[in-house]
């Protein structure tokens, strides 16, 4: 093997191993930041929100790919079932916290 294939892999690997931990402190935060300001709505289904483990409401959410999803929760959204407004209502939470709580009931829910 040569040397730049070789340490190519031992980069993919590293980078593999670190999302790996990422995608578990994302899930992490998000938790966090659902127990704050999502679980009013994502608990009791206020507002037509799809609640936290409703596989049924989640699938066709989770269809159409995580970005529409954190896109849908940082700009607000007005579906034929439930209103989702910008933030989730809060307007200091960062685009990287609403992504992680969107990960984080999206782990919830498959």
């Amino acid at each position: 093997m040569s040397r730049l294939f070789k340490t190519s892999l031992g980069a993919l690997f590293v980078f593999a191993a670190c999302s790996a931990d990422a995608s578990a402190a994302n899930i992490t935060a998000g938790k966090a930041v659902y127990d704050v300001s999502c679980v009013t709505c994502h608990k009791t289904g206020l507002m037509g929100a799809p609640k936290l483990g409703d596989k049924a409401a989640w699938a066709p959410r989770i269809k159409k790919g995580n970005a529409v999803l954190v896109s849908n929760s940082i700009k607000g959204f007005k579906g034929a079932v439930g209103v989702m407004p910008p933030k989730g209502g809060n307007a200091k939470l960062t685009d990287a916290q609403l992504g992680d709580a969107v990960a984080y009931m999206i782990s919830g829910s498959k």
